[in-house]
């Protein structure tokens, strides 16, 4: 059995968020095109500076557990303008749009359905960027507390999906119990609800990788939770004004979501990094439209800052089970 083929036979490790996962698939990605002398597939961008600490933390079945990137089109050029004093008003705004929404209550035996539009890099791993056609991500987070070796499912259809129209289980080698890596309503309902806490609390969760600062390490992973989670709107709001006390976060008066949805975009720069995320807002409404992400790696030749991935979160509900899916999404 070749190495890639022992990665895809191991359960996947689910102990880091889904921008880490997209990190180790590009890596198992690199080592199936050497294992099988075929021009790479489904490989992400990873700075080589990543690859030593990622390779021996969590390299193991990374197809099963990739969350939706996706985007509309390479960015050659500079970043749009942004303003920092725009971001701090801008989401205390989001926040205050966030708690007077409506409550949506969860049961520990339910799931969390979230329905994605996704467009990801297919370009070879050395080379630049090329991405793949829009395509359909649907997730179903387990509400159970746990411990659980299985957290939940995911299916992708359309054209450039990875192992299209299958159910593929989310899964790590030891039980999670619920928390960062299995976020279920009840535990994000338990998380401090002031905004100072709340940062406290996020600055102990997060793992930054090589490279990368704990600032942009916790913007990722408010970026994780509130694009794939349901929450009290108490908490959802303190994500936000938490968000909103991260040095370096920025406001971008216009961007599109993968759906080509504009909005106003909230990002935070990292000079010692290679990738900056954008999440995307409605700017009537304030409601989570989706994400973007960019690269610059010289190594490679993308000297620019590049889109390399887009999604848009189209529907996010509560069902019964594994594979239920909401009557809306169903009727389509």
């Amino acid at each position: 059995m070749s190495e890639a083929e022992e990665l895809l036979s191991t359960p996947a490790e689910w102990g880091l968020p889904p921008e880490r996962h997209r990190h180790f698939k590009d890596v198992l990605m690199q080592q199936i095109d050497h294992d099988t002398a075929v021009t790479p597939r489904r490989s992400r961008f990873l700075r080589p500076a990543v690859l030593v600490p990622l390779a021996s933390a969590a390299l193991t079945g990374a197809l099963l557990v990739t969350l939706s990137v996706d985007g509309r089109g390479p960015a050659t050029g500079p970043a749009p303008a942004a303003t920092a004093a725009g971001a701090s008003v801008t989401l205390n705004r989001i926040a205050t749009a966030a708690m007077a929404s409506d409550t949506v209550r969860v049961r520990d035996g339910q799931f969390v359905y979230v329905r994605t539009l996704v467009r990801e890099n297919m370009g070879d791993f050395s080379g630049p960027v090329r991405l793949g056609a829009l395509h359909t991500e649907e997730r179903w987070t387990s509400q159970d507390p746990g411990p659980l070796r299985v957290t939940g499912w995911i299916r992708a259809s359309g054209k450039d999906a990875i192992m299209p129209d299958q159910m593929l289980p989310i899964e790590s080698p030891d039980p999670r119990p619920a928390g960062v890596d299995h976020p279920t309503y009840r535990w994000l309902a338990s998380l401090p609800t002031d905004p100072d806490a709340l940062l406290a609390r996020l600055r102990e969760k997060a793992r930054p990788v090589e490279g990368e600062s704990r600032d942009q390490a916790v913007f990722s992973l408010i970026g994780d939770l509130i694009g794939g989670t349901i929450m009290p709107p108490a908490n959802a709001a303190a994500f936000y004004k938490a968000a909103a006390k991260l040095p370096g976060v920025r406001e971008i008066p216009d961007a599109a979501d993968a759906a080509g949805r504009h909005g106003i975009a909230i990002t935070l720069d990292d000079t010692g990094f290679a990738t900056r995320d954008e999440w995307i807002f409605d700017k009537e409404t304030l409601a989570l439209l989706g994400s973007r992400f960019y690269v610059t790696d010289p190594d490679r030749g993308i000297t620019t800052e590049t889109l390399f991935g887009t999604t848009a979160v189209m529907e996010t509900a509560v069902v019964g089970g594994k594979g239920e899916v909401p009557a809306r999404a169903a009727a389509r």
